[in-house]
């Protein structure tokens, strides 16, 4: 790499470029105005680099190796880029993100059309020598000649310039429809104050929720109660408040966010349909599934359909249970607040009972202690700079007291952080061109319920789910043994199976002796009691099929939206965009209208309560919409039943079977991208997969 010093704006004090001794981010030096000058100064590397490759001829060293070594740099650049965005939205931390977006995204289909690299990767491929690649080396050159042509490297000219601005608008809306939908739950605070009609309204709600709001309404100087619109306090409003009226102000309020992201929904949806037919497909849904494992649009809506053919009966009869308990007919608002009513009726247990028992710091000691039977890994709580005074950071080492990986958590809500639950990468496991081997470490991020007045925070079991999943997640990168960034991790795993360490992982948040061990009662000490355990564990399955149908409503719909035929829409973002509509293209006014049909003709079939007419839950669905799901929110339930398969072979052999825990570590979580899923199950499990074990998990046999 060039010297920093020889760089206008002296960027050798950027901290985006200065990592500390350990080779961390120095997040408490980032500051917006860094932001611009690192990544120009990686792409400008990273184009010198390219250039240069074409220049030799193509070999593993000079055509992968060497592009890997620069794209490994501005991934890294990136990477704190990106999660501040995420983690710490400020405005001006905002613009500096939008203002480097339409670079990365030029750079990234600027590399993608290079017929030049192109040619070099093809090279490789068709020389005598390619039948002496390793099996890892073979699948990196056949996956980069894939994804040349899913860039549109074999596109004439005028066609390469339409899909690159198509490339760069749905980056743009992407990170608007984000947030659109933060901005929104930034912005509102309901509040209460002391009268007796205002505490009326808080009858029900869990004491923790309450301390939240009165420390949120000294925070504001303000008196009496503020709520916001963060989803755990939107879900405890939902489940516990005893006031219908304050229940139904809530649902409509969360469920009416973000209304400009009916436009940009409809222009998202108009792009990707124009960018599948430019690349040669009928629809975008096709499209998605070139690096998936399911092979067409038939298989995926066969799966869903199936699934839902098994599960309705269940919900239908669960739904009836529902309501002879309320004596009504429910309404949206409602189903979660008697829901948890009729599960107190049933089993004498709420979330908010357990919640006493989980301790955060407890969770992770039991949590890690798991790994540690399971892989022989163990978490070392370590020192790093960070972005925020909640974050913690581990490093991860090995039976050998190896150092393999390092893990930031950021476990609690606040404002100007994105809303939900996600792993990412900080740096990929890769060997560097001079021998030495680049560790990964991972980002963790939750959006649980902080401790108030400085205690310790505690979760509800589904908080402890979550963190069983997201950590799934993070071994899935951490633990990878690959040593080429391609498919190094997560990285080169198709979508639809990606989900399966971290649904594996939750299962054993359902495992007596993990329970025991990651709770403590936070005035006894003592850990969850058998009794209540039974109890949780009898719940486990309790509404599976109304869920169980949600979810499929959530993977038909985007499925299916993706399967239509979507024609521009006239919104003033195309005109604002710069984009041209081709001359005589129809343009759609319905725009989100015909999103409504759809999901409405969705819910007639899978949706067993009705919501009420001004429900635009689409408008917050950044899972398809920002967060590459698009046409590939199935893969939560495909990879479910892999996953579910995977653990009925614990449970059979022992959940601590050491041998079990070697064979899925050496099987799925090593070897990232380097072979088919399917392989790979079938490398584990000894046959091919069962949809068996995922009805007997979820009680719908």
């Amino acid at each position: 790499m060039k010297n920093l010093n020889n760089l206008s704006g002296n960027l050798s004090s950027n901290p985006l470029l200065n990592l500390n001794p350990e080779g961390l981010p120095l997040f408490n030096k980032i500051l917006p105005e860094h932001v611009k000058p690192a990544i120009d100064f990686c792409l400008e590397n990273s184009r010198a680099a390219i250039k240069k490759s074409l220049s030799s001829e193509s070999s593993w060293e000079n055509t992968v190796l060497a592009l890997e070594e620069v794209d490994d740099d501005l991934n890294k650049t990136f990477s704190p880029i990106r999660h501040l965005h995420s983690v710490v939205n400020t405005e001006a931390m905002r613009e500096a993100f939008d203002q480097i977006l339409p670079e990365l995204t030029e750079y990234q289909t600027e590399v993608g059309q290079n017929i030049q690299l192109y040619q070099a990767y093809l090279d490789l491929k068709n020389n005598k020598n390619f039948e002496n690649y390793s099996e890892i080396q073979k699948r990196v050159v056949n996956n980069a000649l894939r994804d040349f042509k899913l860039s549109g490297v074999h596109l004439v000219d005028k066609d390469k310039q339409r899909f690159a601005e198509i490339a760069q608008r749905l980056s743009e809306l992407a990170t608007l429809f984000e947030n659109n939908i933060q901005d929104a739950t930034d912005s509102f605070n309901f509040e209460l104050g002391d009268s007796p009609e205002d505490l009326k309204k808080l009858i029900g709600i869990p004491e923790v929720n309450i301390q939240a709001a009165q420390e949120k309404a000294k925070s504001l100087d303000k008196k009496g109660y503020v709520f916001g619109l963060d989803f755990p306090t939107y879900l405890s409003i939902l489940t516990y408040a005893e006031s219908s009226e304050l229940r139904e102000f809530f649902y409509r309020a969360f469920n009416t966010r973000a209304p400009e992201n009916g436009d940009l929904i409809s222009e998202i949806l108009a792009l990707r349909q124009e960018e599948a037919e430019l690349l040669g497909f009928k629809n975008y849904g096709q499209l998605s599934l070139e690096t998936k494992m399911a092979k067409d649009p038939q298989e995926v809506l066969d799966f869903l359909y199936q699934l839902g053919d098994k599960t309705l009966g269940f919900a239908k009869k669960e739904l009836k249970e529902l309501e002879d308990f309320a004596g009504k007919k429910l309404n949206s608002w409602d189903a979660s607040f008697y829901s948890e009513k009729l599960r107190l009726a049933l089993y004498d247990l709420s979330q908010e009972t357990l919640r006493p028992y989980f301790p955060v710091s407890k969770v992770l000691e039991g949590v890690f202690n798991l790994i540690k039977k399971l892989f022989g890994v163990s978490f070392i709580k370590s020192t790093a700079p960070v972005w925020h005074e909640d974050v913690q950071f581990f490093e991860l080492k090995n039976n050998q007291n190896e150092l393999i990986g390092k893990i930031y958590l950021d476990l609690f809500a606040r404002e100007k952080k994105r809303g939900g639950a996600w792993m990412d990468e900080c740096h990929e496991r890769r060997r560097k061109i001079d021998g030495t081997l680049q560790i990964p470490i991972a980002y963790l991020t939750c959006n649980f319920l902080p401790g108030v007045k400085n205690q310790e925070a505690y979760l509800t079991h589904d908080d402890v789910v979550t963190v069983f999943h997201e950590l799934g997640h993070c071994l899935h990168h951490l633990l990878t043994e690959i040593e080429t960034s391609a498919l190094s991790g997560i990285n080169g795993v198709p979508w639809d199976a990606v989900e399966l360490p971290s649904q594996f992982l939750e299962n054993f948040a359902w495992a007596w002796e993990i329970v025991s061990e990651i709770s403590e009662h936070q005035e006894s000490k003592k850990s969850l009691p058998r009794e209540l355990f039974n109890k949780l564990l009898e719940t486990k399955n309790f509404q599976s099929g109304l869920s169980m149908m949600r979810q499929l409503e959530f993977s038909i719909f985007d499925f299916e939206l993706h399967l239509q035929e979507h024609c521009p829409p006239l919104c003033p973002s195309i005109s604002s965009s710069g984009l041209s509509l081709p001359p005589g293209e129809r343009r759609d006014q319905e725009g989100d209208h015909r999103v409504q049909k759809i999901l409405d003709q969705v819910r007639a079939k899978f949706s067993l309560i009705k919501p009420p007419e001004y429900n635009r839950f689409q408008h917050g669905f950044s899972h398809i919409f920002a967060g590459g799901y698009g046409a590939g929110y199935y893969s939560y339930k495909w990879a479910e039943v892999l996953s579910a398969d995977v653990f009925s072979r614990f449970e059979e052999e022992g959940l601590f079977n050491p041998q079990v825990g070697k064979d899925f570590l050496d099987h799925i979580l090593s070897v990232g991208g380097s072979r088919d899923p399917s392989e790979m199950f079938q490398a584990f499990r000894g046959r091919e997969v069962s949809i068996e074990p995922l009805l007997i998990h979820s009680g719908l046999v």
